[in-house]
């Protein structure tokens, strides 16, 4: 079994995410969310889909980088 690095269970269904180069182990999508998916810079939630960005500023969405001063927005949506 594996140990996931956010609670700490020992899960025998434990499954690794490898990030940059780093590997990470987690008995949930909750908890690897939790430790890896951005936070939106306006409201703080966790980024789990496309994000919006400017610079180096993530959003979890248009209205929340507009109430950021947002005004060169680039969108991550494929398409």
């Amino acid at each position: 079994m594996a140990q996931c690095e956010v609670c700490g269970n020992d899960y025998e269904k434990a499954f690794e995410v490898i990030m940059e180069g780093k590997k990470h182990v987690f008995d949930s999508f909750e908890c690897a969310i939790h430790a890896l998916a951005p936070k939106c810079t306006q409201c703080g939630c966790r980024v789990i889909g496309h994000d919006v960005q400017e610079g180096d500023r993530i959003y979890c969405c248009a209205h929340c980088a507009r109430a950021d001063g947002g005004t060169e927005l680039k969108d991550h949506v494929p398409g």
